[in-house]
């Protein structure tokens, strides 16, 4: 069964293949479930002109805002640009390209484009710039716009449990864009906090099956808080 171990033991092998101008489909919310090892080995390669699919670009000095600082995302779909002050000037300044997308438009793209469907209608966003340049149909008297599926190269994955195998447990709300995002890729890479043994897993409990994972490795993570919140006594 060694043809189905899909265990690597470094970083560098779990994102051999990642080339400039490549597009990365990327799991988290937040900080809350990115993969925070692999972002930070695409930073060390020195990859540019990416285009980036994730929720946010995570904050200035963590996640994805570390490949903001260095200039390698030339391109971002997220729905979500606060928290992120170089985002912000980037965007204002035209030095990067976005693609501000709703965000339940943006994990139904990436669902889609998972599940071989090229595009969609959805009544969110019409009558507003999002709409813009869009195909517009009616269905039931209610306007809905055309949005097209998203795939890539790479999906960036944070689980929480992996077999060998590759098939994987999200852990609470760090599920997010995670199972959607293993979907979308040609090379779907997943860092784990745990690799078990084949049959270790209960089979009702996974998320993402193994046929969609292409490697796994196993990383050791900060897990920061985004942002603290405390009640005075």
């Amino acid at each position: 069964m060694a043809g189905f171990d899909k265990r690597v033991d470094t970083y560098e092998q779990a994102l051999e293949g990642l080339t400039d101008g490549m597009t990365m489909v990327v799991g988290g919310f937040g900080l809350c479930g990115i993969p925070e090892n692999l972002i930070a080995r695409v930073r060390a390669m020195g990859v540019k002109g990416l285009t980036v699919v994730s929720n946010n670009c995570g904050v200035d000095d963590f996640g994805l805002g570390l490949l903001l600082k260095e200039r390698q995302i030339k391109r971002m779909i997220a729905s979500y640009v606060g928290e992120n002050a170089e985002f912000e000037r980037q965007l204002l300044s035209g030095e990067l390209e976005v693609e501000l997308t709703p965000q339940g438009t943006l994990a139904e793209r990436i669902r889609a484009g998972g599940a071989g469907i090229p595009a969609f209608y959805t009544a969110t966003g019409y009558g507003t710039p999002i709409a813009e340049g869009k195909e517009v149909r009616v269905f039931k008297g209610r306007r809905y716009i055309l949005e097209e599926a998203i795939t890539a190269e790479f999906a960036l994955v944070k689980g929480w449990k992996a077999d060998w195998y590759g098939n994987v447990i999200y852990r609470h709300t760090a599920q997010n864009f995670n199972p959607a995002a293993a979907t979308a890729a040609r090379t779907t890479v997943v860092e784990v906090e745990e690799i078990v043994e084949p049959g270790a897993l209960e089979p009702a409990m996974i998320h993402t099956p193994g046929i969609y994972v292409d490697r796994v490795i196993r990383g050791r993570f900060e897990k920061r808080i985004e942002k603290i919140t405390t009640q005075r006594t």
